[in-house]
């Protein structure tokens, strides 16, 4: 996919923000916490990097989860597969 870099910049941010919530809100850290586990699962890649904002390809909250649960967690958490309502309103702009 191809964005302008504010279309990039400002999905990036979304995704961590929706990250975050998710680690305060099913994991118990803290909003400072959250914040930089964002900030490292989703960096910033410059404009033309190779694969730039692959990580796009599943949302928030799968990521979320892994860090929480780890590989496979759908199989050991089957409610946790898709995202829960509150997610999904939070993704709408709460």
């Amino acid at each position: 996919m191809t964005w302008t870099e504010t279309e990039y910049r400002a999905y990036l941010e979304e995704e961590r923000r929706l990250y975050a919530w998710v680690l305060c809100r099913y994991g118990d850290r803290t909003p400072q916490e959250a914040r930089a586990a964002a900030l490292g699962r989703y960096p910033y890649e410059p404009a033309g990097a190779p694969l730039r904002g692959l990580i796009f390809h599943d949302e928030a909250w799968h990521w979320a989860m892994l860090t929480l649960h780890g590989e496979g967690y759908w199989h050991r958490h089957p409610e946790l597969a898709d995202p829960p309502s509150a997610y999904e309103n939070e993704a709408r702009g709460g």
